[in-house]
């Protein structure tokens, strides 16, 4: 007869414990199936999506990957080995790019005007300018203050004749920061530079993006540079690129498609600009417009929020009615447009918020 097997009563006790975690945890999932059965499916309710909600994840949501890029979005291959592309837009004048940035530089008799200092690729410019001359930069014009454009300023070395508008100018004496060192010419409205044979027309339209945003127009090559408001082939940076005055940056690509310029240089992405790429984004800013207004119109506000929200938390209201509207809007331009710009889905979110903002208090 063999013994009989005895299990450690401590075993027993985990056995048990394990157990009864179990069902705690089932009772839980079946309590909170029950309350999520008995809650109303409206906007806002605990764990519930707002209505309508688009497959394009809103902001903060982190997605597996994002839409595929174009084509047509897509410029020439950059050479890793080097980290810029160089491209000639016109008798001596260049586009450097490293497929996010751009920047400008114009060979004359006697020297080079560049026309921005991306740091990103500050360190490569007398490079790539080599390629095509071993005249020293003589000039350097400023789009305008933001570092991301012009940061790698000191890194041109040398003492160009630095050229912006006073709004940057004061600006830069704000920010001290001595990668970007001040302006030695400033202008109000326009200013032309001579240099040799080659000619750059300067001009100021207003605060848009940035106080200080130039148009620089080089007439002989009919190429029109202007940075942070057109994007060729892509959705606008977010919220329009952080337009200072929304209103007035959808003024300033309506200027822009008026101009006669065969080329635009935009500041970003990896290719040059067309007329017919203006006229796209125009397209789209329009439908923008309606879209939001639709929805500002048709969104109840404090629908589907407890009657203590409503009555006691104003941000609640607004917030709960802006994500509605962002929503149609949203919905509301996927049909048309995702196929037909590059990054649709990284900031179609944004730009409705942006919108609908400007709508409401502009």
């Amino acid at each position: 007869m063999y013994p009989s097997a005895r299990v450690p009563q401590s075993r027993v006790y985990v056995f048990l414990g394990v157990v009864a975690l179990i069902v705690v945890v089932l009772l839980e999932g079946l309590r909170f199936g029950a309350l999520a059965a008995r809650s109303e499916a409206r906007p806002g309710a605990a764990g519930i999506p707002y209505a309508d909600m688009p497959t394009i994840a809103p902001i903060g949501v982190r997605v597996d990957r994002y839409f595929d890029v174009p084509g047509f979005a897509k410029g020439p291959a950059i050479d890793p080995a080097k980290g810029y592309r160089t491209e000639r837009l016109g008798e001596g004048l260049y586009m450097i790019t490293d497929g996010a940035y751009q920047s400008m530089f114009m060979t004359y008799e006697d020297g080079i005007v560049v026309v921005d200092a991306p740091p990103s690729y500050a360190s490569r410019i007398r490079q790539a300018i080599g390629e095509v001359s071993a005249k020293p930069i003589t000039h350097l014009v400023y789009s305008h203050a933001h570092a991301d454009h012009i940061g790698g300023a000191k890194a041109l070395g040398g003492q160009p004749i630095i050229i912006a508008h006073a709004e940057t100018n004061r600006l830069l004496a704000r920010d001290r920061d001595p990668n970007r060192p001040p302006a030695t010419i400033t202008f109000q409205n326009q200013y032309r530079l001579n240099v040799g044979s080659q000619v750059l027309e300067l001009s100021y339209h207003g605060n848009a993006h940035l106080p200080g945003n130039l148009f620089v127009y080089a007439p002989k090559q009919r190429t029109l540079m202007v940075v942070d408001v057109i994007f060729p082939g892509w959705m606008p940076w977010r919220r329009f690129a952080v337009a200072q005055d929304v209103k007035a940056y959808f003024s300033q690509v309506q200027e822009i498609s008026a101009l006669p310029f065969e080329t635009l240089v935009g500041g970003h992405v990896a290719r040059t600009g067309t007329r017919a790429d203006v006229t796209t984004q125009l397209a789209f800013m329009k439908d923008l417009e309606v879209a939001a207004a639709a929805a500002l119109k048709a969104t109840v506000p404090g629908e589907g929020l407890s009657a203590s929200d409503r009555g006691s938390n104003p941000w609640a209201v607004f917030d709960n009615y802006i994500d509605r509207v962002a929503i149609a809007c949203v919905n509301q331009m996927t049909p048309k447009w995702s196929s037909k710009l590059a990054a649709f889905d990284v900031y179609i979110w944004d730009q409705c918020y942006s919108m609908e903002q400007s709508l409401r208090i502009d």
